[in-house]
């Protein structure tokens, strides 16, 4: 498979969408606190994702299902501990901390 200019450069900024979510769901498994993080943001953030996979289906374009698949995911993984009262967050980071090696400690 030849990767010509314009590929390298889609999958590498594809890349760094998918992973700029993960230092924020690590640090919310690590620490519990959501408290820094806006609301609204990430309802538009999960809308505009769930946008653009509905986009990549109807163009059948994997590419961008895929990385906004994965976007979506980890959007929503940080909303979804946003909305979450404190204690049901407490036992979702618990469950996750010894899968993704993170101590809450």
């Amino acid at each position: 498979m030849h990767l010509n200019t314009v590929t390298i450069v889609s999958l590498f900024a594809a890349t760094l969408s998918m992973v700029s979510y993960v230092p924020q769901a690590w640090s919310i498994i690590r620490t519990r606190d959501t408290d820094g993080i806006s609301l609204k943001m990430y309802l538009i953030t999960v809308l505009g994702f769930t946008t653009w996979l509905i986009y990549g289906f109807l163009q059948g374009q994997w590419p961008i299902i895929v990385q906004n698949l994965i976007c979506l995911g980890l959007s929503t993984f940080i909303l979804t501990m946003k909305l979450l009262p404190q204690h049901k967050k407490e036992a979702v980071a618990d469950t996750l901390a010894p899968i993704v090696g993170a101590d809450g400690d």
